[in-house]
């Protein structure tokens, strides 16, 4: 992808002035790196009536793909091939913005030490975008550009120039052409490129907010087409959206009263904010789960798939729960469970009341047989569809606790989240996410298969079209009036297979580590 900037000059004013601007020599072509490839600066042309310069970049697919965020398995429109074919080596995007502000950063922040009586001049400009993506189309472009000064040549790309009966593709060649200093020409492509694109390939964060008034400074504020732009290049996001909007209309009002936003903005004193702030979900996870439990009168947990350990250290905080055993496939994990239980400093007593075992949930293992209760806390959905009836006999069919809970997340609730695109996962490691009806088919026939009953409920705030974030099931074994544990949890359930752990196929498995308390 590449645009060009071309001026116009006189042996007074010569156009080779544009290369002090932009901090390039006209005489080399100079090369950086940036997070996703290589952006070249060259210039094709330089004399005194006029001069050229490039900005080429070159994307390193692989470099893309590793740095995204957000891009998981199970169907998600940007998973496989699909993240490696796309436009991005073609189009101008939010990719050739960012290179933008790395190579021309003295540029667009009106910086010029050799020549700064050139920063604020007005120079005859012709700003060519070869491939640019326009949702909205050459209209939309037009209302972006024109109100900043620019006469817009927004031309439509043909699908095919050979087949023009299949009409015109979502791109444009753009030309813009009018007087404006280089400070604010490079801020316009910076903001409207990833505005016309309407796709960030980079995490939106809350800093973004501040990017954005910085770039747009001096004619964001009475764009007409102001909320289009914020929304767009906040991606979407509702609560960046909204605290941008509400600084600009801040700055709207401090200018037209004389005074500074500083000013304006001083009628609520911070230390009388009250607001509370939201219990984080993973919290009202613990809490739900726990609650369970209490209910079920279990002693001896298993945490399966304990991860680092939260789930554990609220266990070991109640006084009910005389066992707690984590279990994770990963050592890497029971070890950072080990450094946040401080299982090093533990007293002895409260010490013996736990154990991190290294094992996996894809075979039977007759070490987690005689608990009251396992839980199985966000763990369904990073296991491969066709692994799961191996997880669901070691789990049902041969630990048989009394009690089982299981959480995962409502993937109806995704489009709730301001930050996941439309079509992603919450989790790269996500193999999928199950809406609520297909998690209680799911459940029912595990439940039914092996004389269990289940319940469900919400986790969260529970949402009247698209139901909570999370959704949990609890299973007690048929015919158990007492969910809780016989003889204060001494009791075992269903003993598992005599020969230790034992694949599901049947299959002899290797034995489990235990990480010592």
């Amino acid at each position: 992808m590449f645009l060009t900037i071309t001026t116009t000059g006189s042996a007074e004013r010569p156009a080779t002035d544009l290369g002090f601007l932009l901090h390039k020599h006209p005489d080399k072509a100079q090369q950086f790196s940036t997070s996703h490839g290589t952006a070249h600066v060259l210039y094709p042309e330089a004399d005194a009536q006029r001069c050229t310069a490039a900005l080429l970049l070159e994307i390193d697919p692989i470099a893309l793909v590793r740095r995204s965020r957000g891009k998981g398995r199970g169907g998600a429109p940007d998973s496989a091939l699909g993240q490696y074919v796309n436009d991005r080596p073609y189009a101008a995007s939010s990719l050739l913005a960012v290179a933008l502000r790395s190579v021309f950063a003295s540029a667009m922040k009106g910086q010029c030490t050799a020549r700064p009586e050139l920063v604020a001049r007005a120079l005859p400009l012709r700003i060519e975008v070869p491939v640019l993506p326009a949702r909205g189309g050459a209209e939309l472009v037009d209302k972006l550009f024109r109100p900043l000064g620019w006469t817009v040549r927004a031309e439509a790309v043909p699908l095919d120039e050979t087949f023009p009966e299949w009409g015109d593709s979502r791109y444009v060649r753009l030309v813009l052409e009018g007087e404006r200093t280089v400070a604010e020409a490079l801020r316009h492509l910076y903001v409207l490129l990833p505005v016309l694109d309407d796709a960030k390939h980079y995490w939106v964060a809350p800093d973004e907010v501040d990017k954005l008034l910085r770039a747009g400074e001096g004619w964001l504020e009475d764009h007409p087409e102001q909320r289009v732009i914020v929304g767009r290049y906040l991606a979407r996001r509702r609560s960046l959206t909204q605290r941008a909007m509400e600084r600009l209309e801040l700055e709207r009002l401090a200018e037209s009263d004389g005074v500074a936003a500083e000013e304006l903005d001083n009628a609520v004193d911070e230390e009388a904010d009250t607001e509370e702030k939201p219990v984080p979900l993973a919290v009202r996870r613990r809490e739900a789960i726990l609650a369970v439990l209490r209910s079920a009168g279990a002693a001896r947990v298993l945490d399966l798939g304990c991860g680092q350990g939260q789930l554990a250290g609220a266990l070991l905080k109640e006084g009910q729960f005389t066992e707690v055993v984590g279990v994770d496939v990963s050592m890497r994990a029971l070890h950072e469970a080990r450094r946040r239980l401080r299982l090093d400093r533990m007293p002895e007593r409260q010490a013996e009341r736990v154990r991190l075992v290294q094992g996996s949930l894809a075979y039977t293992d007759s070490r987690l047989t005689g608990y009251d209760a396992a839980v199985l806390s966000e763990v369904v959905e990073h296991v491969d569809p066709a692994r799961l009836p191996a997880l669901e006999y070691a789990v049902f069919g041969s630990a048989r606790p009394r009690t089982v809970v299981v959480t995962t997340p409502n993937v109806e609730y995704n489009v709730r989240w301001e930050s996941l695109p439309a079509g992603r996962v919450r989790h790269p490691d996500h193999r999928f996410e199950w809406t609520r009806e297909e998690f209680r088919q799911w459940a029912r026939a595990v439940a039914a298969r092996h004389g269990y009953e289940v319940t469900f409920g919400p986790v969260g705030p529970d949402d009247p079209e698209v139901g909570p974030p999370t959704q949990l099931a609890h299973f007690h074994r048929a015919g158990d009036d007492n969910c809780g544990s016989e003889g204060g949890g001494s009791g075992r359930a269903r003993p598992g297979p005599e020969d230790g752990n034992r694949a599901a196929d049947g299959s002899a498995s290797m034995s489990g580590k235990e990480v010592a308390a």
